[in-house]
């Protein structure tokens, strides 16, 4: 039986080739995301543990919890801490970090770096161990800076320059004085790193007095274990805490591999989805292959075989089918992680340097996939072809689906889409977001099983809508649809692989849309600011940014929003400060009660807070600054907040005092003649150019928003496309095993005077209705789940409506009918050049 499994392989070659490329694409897209995970995964976990060589202690300070009313304060790492490290026995020296926000604009004046990963540090002494100079000499001073070697190659900087960057808003211009080389992972992942020395880091990145961390290095002989004791011994208890350099490297390690299984679990999702898809397109090609040799397997049956050994002729069959798909795709994925990894190098993506990762695991789930994932979709064809009765070897024609058996199957349909629409819509009357997420989930799955086993019952009226169409075309177009829906089964597995993939990308279209509408209303309706102003990075600005604003002609009114934790009925909350004078002519929040009045003891509170607290208007409460010092506020009125405005807002004046580093999140600045080119020309010369600012008006907020969604959506796509890609092979699949099946009726059609033109326009038009079929499906499914989902947003999200992108819905139905056009091209062409007489004497 198995070299009867192999014979039909190699009889079947071309046949197969399309199942053999649609389970390729899926194996390579698994073992391509595996090797790229892999790889860049080792390259930061190498790079990473080189960082830590010159740490074999590490000094943190202790967190502290607050309790009661009291606002706990972190203990610091003060100059005395260092000394006592330094001197404790086992160390042979104790280096004192500072860190944070540091942006560093190139010679065009343009950011370097990716945002939150452009660093400021400090060069400890002459000859800092773990920053080996380059060129230059270590900064000394306020006007002087060394940049890591990439970001100085990158901006174009050399010694001697004057480079332009912030901290929190202002200019600095301080002179380059060295280059230096670094293992720092941020560095490698495209950020930036600049180094002052350790007085200047402390006061520009608001440390006075203190340090982040403090690394210690162990004498020779002593280890770090006995060094971490050492010093746990000689630092004040419950102000620092230790952690040895191994550990550091360890939990860097399993923090770098968890962002990577995060990666990599979403580019399995689309690979599941690719194979998914693949599942109909192998049933589908060993269903036909089976009803094609009926005749051969009765015979078989006939002559002896058993009912197993049929099947596992058919498994046998899709064994080899399986294992050439798996090594080819294993293949062509190590190329695709290699090809992944040089392309992000040549994007600017900075990656560290190390070997292309093919482990064992990644081999033996490739193969696992590619040959599992065959053998069970063509189980049930093989089960199919045991009960061949050894009687229909009289026959050619394998006996039809029974009415029974198709009313087995709408049942069955109808019950799991029947509970999938239930439990969706059970989810949208949940009123946690969260909780309702699991039978959403659920109903999905089931809605898709549902209206896949339905596929076959659907598929005669949604096509007999496309008849009036298709008379246009005469005869071709009356054959076309008879065909299709003449074997109902197979037409719904083949139009159900492209439904899946249309379900999906016309789901996250409705959604992303939905949600950037709901977000630039929010921005819109809350705001009579003319521009933001704010880090590029999202990190604080200095209070003197708001003062300069103020100061700007043209400029009305301008409110800076500071945030600061205080203790407030036993909780942590979070106080916004404001310009009470100016926020009401800033900000158009709608006011549940009372007035939108700040002032003094005067204070507006967000709706949910409020709920929280049990507070309404005129409510009195006692708030404990972070200085510890208590104030009594009274509630003036009770907004409508949302995701960009809420919390507790009061005067600036009364809260910067008990501030011990006072900043602000964002500036909202008004001017007299609204939004033009040249108010916003001033606003960016008042602030001297800085690249590390953003200043933003209302359609500024909502291109950012569309700008990140589109890239979101664009991306999804391209993961998705490979899910198209299978789908338009299942399509060429069915319709070339047709026309192998269909040859004997091509012929009489040509004897009788449909010309090759006809047979061409037949197929073509075939495809076409199957395809548009499962893209009409899957633009249904699609904006229900749109829907469903953009009801969970809207728990959170008040703005949410549903926005159906009928652009888009367009251009997705003339792709499904393009994928039909292009896979009718190969069989329509060989359907017309049968020869007419071979075609009418073959079986």
């Amino acid at each position: 039986m198995f070299r009867t499994a192999l014979r039909n392989v190699f009889a079947h070659k071309a046949r197969l080739l399309m199942t053999v490329l649609a389970v390729m694409l899926g194996v390579a897209f698994v073992s391509g995301t595996l090797v790229f995970t892999n790889t860049i995964s080792d390259a930061f976990q190498k790079s990473s543990a080189k960082g830590f060589d010159q740490v074999d202690v590490a000094v943190t300070p202790k967190t502290a919890a607050s309790k009661g009313d009291r606002l706990a304060k972190d203990p610091k790492l003060t100059q005395a801490t260092l000394d006592r490290a330094a001197k404790t026995p086992g160390a042979a020296s104790a280096i004192g970090v500072v860190s944070g926000f540091a942006a560093v604009a190139d010679k065009d004046g343009k950011l370097v770096g990716n945002g939150f990963s452009t660093q400021g540090a400090n060069y400890w002494g002459e000859h800092d161990p773990r920053y080996p100079l380059k060129s230059g000499k270590a900064p000394s001073g306020k006007g002087e800076v060394a940049l890591d070697s990439q970001t100085a190659k990158r901006a174009g900087y050399k010694v001697g320059d004057t480079v332009r960057m912030s901290i929190d808003g202002p200019v600095l211009t301080p002179t380059l004085t060295g280059i230096f080389t670094t293992e720092d992972g941020n560095v490698a992942a495209g950020g930036s790193l600049a180094l002052f020395d350790t007085a200047t880091a402390q006061q520009l990145l608001h440390k006075q007095g203190s340090y982040d961390e403090i690394d210690v290095k162990a004498a020779a002989g002593t280890g770090q274990a006995a060094l971490q004791s050492a010093l746990d011994k000689a630092l004040p208890k419950g102000q620092a805490e230790t952690t040895t350099g191994k550990q550091l490297a360890d939990d860097q390690a399993e923090q770098i591999s968890s962002s990577m299984s995060s990666m990599k679990s979403s580019l399995l999702v689309f690979a599941g989805i690719a194979l998914f898809v693949g599942v109909f397109i192998i049933a589908n090609t060993f269903t036909m292959l089976v009803a094609q040799r009926t005749k051969e397997l009765a015979l078989m049956r006939a002559v002896g075989a058993s009912r197993r050994q049929v099947t596992r002729s058919v498994l046998a069959e899709a064994f080899v089918v399986g294992a050439v798909a798996a090594v080819t795709g294993l293949a062509a994925g190590i190329g695709i992680g290699a090809g992944m990894r040089s392309l992000m190098g040549a994007t600017d993506a900075q990656i560290p340097d190390g070997p292309l990762v093919v482990s064992p695991g990644t081999v033996v789930t490739s193969l696992v996939v590619g040959v599992v994932i065959t053998m069970l979709a063509a189980w049930l064809p093989g089960r199919r072809a045991a009960k061949v009765p050894p009687v229909a070897a009289m026959s050619s024609v394998h006996a039809t689906a029974t009415t029974r058996s198709l009313v087995v199957r709408n049942t069955i349909g109808a019950l799991f889409a029947a509970a999938g629409i239930a439990s969706s819509l059970y989810a949208t009357t949940m009123s946690d977001g969260t909780s309702a997420q699991a039978p959403l989930g659920l109903g999905a799955g089931l809605l898709v099983i549902g209206v896949f086993i339905l596929t076959p019952l659907l598929s005669r009226p949604l096509i007999a809508a496309a008849a009036p169409v298709l008379r246009v075309f005469g005869i071709s177009g009356k054959l076309a649809r008879q065909n299709a829906v003449r074997n109902p089964r197979r037409t719904a597995a083949t139009a159900s692989a492209l439904m899946i993939g249309l379900t999906l990308i016309t789901g996250m279209t409705v959604i992303a849309g939905s949600a950037q509408q709901a977000i630039d209303k929010m921005a819109s309706s809350a705001l009579k600011a003319d521009y933001v102003v704010s880090m590029a990075n999202r990190n604080s600005l200095s209070p003197e940014v708001a003062g300069k604003l103020a100061e700007v002609d043209g400029v009305t009114a301008t409110s800076g929003l500071g945030n600061a934790p205080s203790r407030i009925d036993g909780k942590t909350e979070f106080l916004t400060g404001v310009n009470g004078a100016t926020i009401g002519s800033l900000t158009d929040l709608k006011v549940d009660s009372g007035t939108f009045r700040i002032g003094g003891r005067d204070v507006v509170v967000d709706d949910k807070t409020a709920k929280d607290h049990g507070w309404r208007t005129g409510s009195t409460f006692t708030t404990n600054f972070e200085d510890g010092k208590k104030q009594r506020l009274t509630v003036a009125g009770v907004y409508e907040g949302n995701d960009m405005m809420r919390g507790i807002m009061l005067d600036s004046a009364v809260l910067t005092p008990h501030v011990t580093d006072p900043s602000d999140m964002q500036v909202m600045v008004k001017t007299d003649g609204g939004t033009s080119a040249a108010a916003k020309d001033r606003i960016e010369k008042a602030l001297g150019d800085n690249p590390a600012i953003l200043v933003q008006d209302k359609q500024d907020i909502s291109n950012a928003i569309s700008k990140m969604f589109t890239l979101m959506l664009n991306m999804l796509y391209g993961l998705l496309a490979m899910a198209v890609i299978v789908a338009v092979l299942g399509v060429i699949n069915t319709l070339a095993m047709s026309v192998f099946e269909r040859s004997q009726e091509i012929g009489m059609l040509r004897a009788i005077g449909l010309d090759r033109k006809g047979i061409k326009r037949m197929v073509r038009l075939e495809s076409l209705v199957i395809s548009l079929f499962g893209g009409v499906l899957g633009v249904g499914l699609g904006v229900f789940f749109g829907w469903a989902a953009g009801r969970l947003m809207a728990m959170t999200l008040s703005t949410y409506e549903l926005v159906l992108p009928w652009g888009r819905i367009g251009i997705f139905l003339a792709l499904a009918a393009l994928v039909g056009i292009l896979a009718a091209l190969w069989p329509a062409r060989r359907a017309a050049r049968l020869n007419m007489l071979a075609a009418i004497k073959s079986e």
